[in-house]
């Protein structure tokens, strides 16, 4: 956590008990495996997105996210998505692609993840 706040732009101030220790380990296991995706559920504030930062962090990985702005769109968002896996296929970054629940605007969105998890690709996506 220390090396993480001296190196982020943004720190993070975490109380690392023994619950989210286990935690960030459990989602550093699962983004350390082929094609590792996870869906945290949880009370809003309770850390999932701070502790996938870190785990992601652990792990080497690049986070990306999504900024929604007004104006937001599909046409936004597909090329959001085209950037990502640029990154991950041509140059071979290791990512975590981290969505909160706020940044699926659109069902669309839901449909693209979906057909990414499943099958590695997005429909219609370089067209």
């Amino acid at each position: 956590l220390e090396d993480y706040n001296q190196e982020m732009d943004t720190p993070m101030d975490l109380v690392t008990f023994t619950s989210a220790v286990e935690h960030i380990s459990r989602i550093n296991r699962v983004l350390r495996q082929p094609r590792g995706s996870a869906m945290l559920v949880g009370l809003g504030g309770s850390g999932r997105q701070s502790l996938t930062r870190l785990a992601s962090y652990i792990a080497g990985y690049r986070l990306c996210t999504v900024e929604i702005v007004k104006g937001y769109g599909l046409v936004e968002w597909k090329e959001d998505v085209r950037k990502v896996l640029r990154m991950t296929g041509m140059e071979g970054q290791p990512i975590v692609f981290l969505l909160n629940e706020a940044q699926i605007i659109s069902d669309s969105f839901l449909e693209d993840i979906n057909s990414l998890l499943n099958t590695g690709e997005v429909p219609c996506l370089w067209e």
